[in-house]
């Protein structure tokens, strides 16, 4: 817990004084106040978070974290266990979804294997940190120990500070894992006290008939381990999974270096959800990329108080949508850094 707490203790507030600042150069811009809407909201965050005037992003870095659940085996997602691995290769030979996006925007994909319930062959792009064969069954027994509830934001603080010595001005959450939207469900309802159904959906695209048992599972989990919603790591470690603590981990570590946070889908916002309850002071470093078609996404946002930049009813996970966001973003520090003043360009301004 030393090197949690010590991350926790560098989170510091956002710097409003410096957002006034570039909002007064936003208003200065050649064009009416305001009319570039949540670009110009998106380059203040930016500005307040990395405490820069002219914030350029060109160090992206998107972190894909894979892990495997117990849970499958309770017939909770629409695909075998073995897509987890097999999901890893394609990501390391550049296929996926992730791999397309990230390469669109100009970002670098870190691929993490914190949990996958197999040795997976080595790779140079390939990160092991292993913390086991995945977690245990949520609806028998609790998911790990609360040692490896810590191991894992550890393991997530150390993947982030790591690839911060190779540059990061902005991070992207991203997950692998068949069977993490039953977890995260279940971290979402332990923490929030919703109720089961109204955070719980298709994941990877399941029957109203299956989603009916995915309901039920996640139920008996809640019930038979009993997580303390005062206690993030409690809750991690009875109902939780490897890749969402590494996530929680990024999330706080990239807080504490004052590097602006895309968060993707579902599973990252239960990443998110949990790091904001160990630091609130996070959630000013985060930025939601989009709503997912996953029912308890929008709740979740909503009680974070975020808001999406996007609606595409994506549902792939990976950082697919982190990618698309962190694009958004980058547009928006370039109306900042880079548009014309009324002054400099001889434009009149409003009378």
């Amino acid at each position: 817990m030393e090197k949690i707490r010590e991350i926790i203790e560098k989170i510091e507030p956002v710097d409003k004084e410096m957002m006034e600042e570039a909002q007064r150069r936003l208003d200065s811009l050649t064009k009416p106040r305001g009319s570039l809407g949540r670009l110009e909201e998106l380059s203040r965050i930016v500005v307040g978070i990395r405490r820069e005037k002219n914030p350029v992003l060109n160090k992206k870095v998107i972190f894909t974290l894979a892990g495997d659940h117990g849970v499958a085996k309770e017939g909770v997602s629409a695909y075998p266990q073995e897509v987890t691995r097999q999901m890893v290769y394609n990501f390391l030979e550049g296929g996926a979804g992730i791999n397309v996006l990230a390469r669109h925007v100009g970002a670098r994909v870190v691929v993490i294997d914190i949990g996958v319930a197999s040795d997976l062959k080595p790779h140079p792009n390939l990160i092991i940190k292993k913390i086991n064969y995945g977690t245990k069954n949520i609806a028998k027994e609790p998911a790990m120990s609360r040692e490896e509830a810590i191991k894992s934001i550890n393991e997530g603080i150390e993947i982030f500070e790591t690839e911060l010595e190779k540059g990061i001005d902005i991070a992207g959450t991203g997950d692998m894992g068949i069977g993490n939207t039953t977890p995260s469900s279940a971290i979402i309802a332990a923490i929030t006290g919703a109720s089961v159904e109204q955070v719980t959906g298709r994941g990877t695209g399941i029957s109203d008939s299956e989603l009916i048992h995915k309901i039920e599972v996640i139920r008996k989990a809640l019930e038979t381990n009993n997580p303390d919603p005062k206690d993030p790591i409690d809750v991690l470690s009875k109902v939780g999974g490897f890749e969402i603590g590494g996530l929680t981990g990024i999330i706080l570590a990239a807080s504490s270096h004052r590097v602006p946070v895309i968060i993707d889908g579902f599973i990252s916002g239960a990443a998110a959800l949990l790091a904001s309850e160990m630091e609130p002071k996070v959630k000013s470093y985060l930025i939601a990329s989009h709503c997912s078609a996953e029912s308890g996404h929008s709740f979740l946002l909503n009680f974070l108080g975020l808001r999406p930049l996007l609606d595409l009813n994506l549902r792939l996970g990976e950082g697919t949508g982190a990618a698309l966001g962190m694009s958004i973003v980058d547009a928006s520090t370039k109306i900042l850094t880079q548009m014309a003043t009324f002054e400099k360009a001889g434009v009149s301004e409003k009378l």
